[in-house]
């Protein structure tokens, strides 16, 4: 990772805006992307992700601002860029009356590889992300989760430095989620660096570093450890509790509390910082007369701090 520090940023993006007339999309965004990280931005639906997301592949021009990917400038050299990127949408856009193995060998036409070489990519590409049995299958006929992986194989066929991936594993099941993301990680060890976009907060917790984005704007920017720790919230966990909605509406009432969700019969309770979770709800228990399995401090996650996050910015 030395190496990657002292490098030029793969991606700097500064003051990032885009409007569509009287909308706002993206309001101001700004981060860098060292070489060979994964970097996660996440926000909402209708964020401004995927909108962050188009001006860097230089598929549309900022409003304002400037960004530099790859070493060249998203507004005045678009075409350079996306020659050294691949960049795999949330939505499944391959062929589906082509095969597999045709859809990798058009893809890989199209980024310049030459016949010999394409042949020989074709193979690697089908074993790495383990499709080499259903090469002659209609892309049409795959499921979710082999779409998935089609889509990834022709993104990354011309072997690009950088990768983009914008809300990749919609729509996906968990299976097919985890084998994606323990591939993402064998892409970046290889040295190719991936910007993805999600509103899945467990996913965000694998990537190297997060941009928070909420209402076109970066909120916070760091790693998973580092975000958690700058917004010191303590959860509690409540089990098996007696009356579980009535405990929540009280607990929403108290102070500290920043918030309080519902997983079937247990309660997990985020306070801010200074606050005991285990002590408040227990007070808040002996208040109401009401009994529960066990109340102990368990980690905080990246979905709280998100929350927190959003929570804070609209009171401001």
């Amino acid at each position: 990772m030395t190496e990657a520090a002292e490098s030029p940023p793969v991606i700097s993006a500064r003051h990032l805006a885009r409007s569509f007339g009287s909308l706002v999309a993206v309001r101001d965004v700004s981060f860098e992307v060292k070489r060979g990280e994964i970097f996660g931005i996440l926000g909402a639906n209708g964020a401004g992700k995927s909108t962050t997301i188009r001006m860097l592949c230089g598929l549309l021009d900022p409003t304002r601002g400037s960004a530099e990917v790859v070493g060249f400038d998203v507004a005045s050299e678009p075409e350079r860029v996306k020659e050294r990127i691949g960049y795999m949408t949330q939505r499944f856009s391959l062929y589906e009356d082509l095969t597999v193995e045709e859809n990798l060998d058009f893809y890989g036409a199209i980024y310049g590889l030459r016949r010999g070489p394409r042949a020989a990519r074709v193979e690697a590409v089908l074993n790495e992300v383990g499709l080499v049995e259903r090469r002659s299958h209609l892309a049409g006929t795959l499921s979710g989760g082999w779409k998935q992986r089609l889509a990834l194989a022709c993104s990354t066929i011309h072997q690009p430095p950088l990768l983009f991936l914008d809300e990749p594993t919609a729509g996906v099941d968990p299976v097919s989620r985890r084998q994606f993301w323990e591939h993402i990680h064998r892409i970046s060890a290889e040295g190719t660096t991936v910007v993805v976009t999600t509103h899945y907060m467990d996913e965000a917790e694998r990537c190297h570093r997060l941009a928070f984005i909420f209402r076109g704007e970066v909120l916070e920017l760091g790693s998973p450890l580092e975000i958690l720790e700058r917004r010191a919230l303590r959860v509690g966990q409540v089990v098996a509790v007696e009356e579980p909605r009535r405990l929540a509406e009280r607990l929403r009432t108290m102070e500290d509390i920043e918030e309080v969700s519902h997983f079937g019969d247990t309660l997990r309770v985020a306070v801010r910082a200074g606050a005991d979770p285990v002590a408040r709800v227990r007070e808040a228990l002996e208040e109401l007369d009401l009994f529960c399995g066990s109340v102990t401090e368990v980690r905080a996650d990246i979905e709280d701090a998100f929350v927190s996050m959003v929570r804070e910015d609209a009171e401001r």
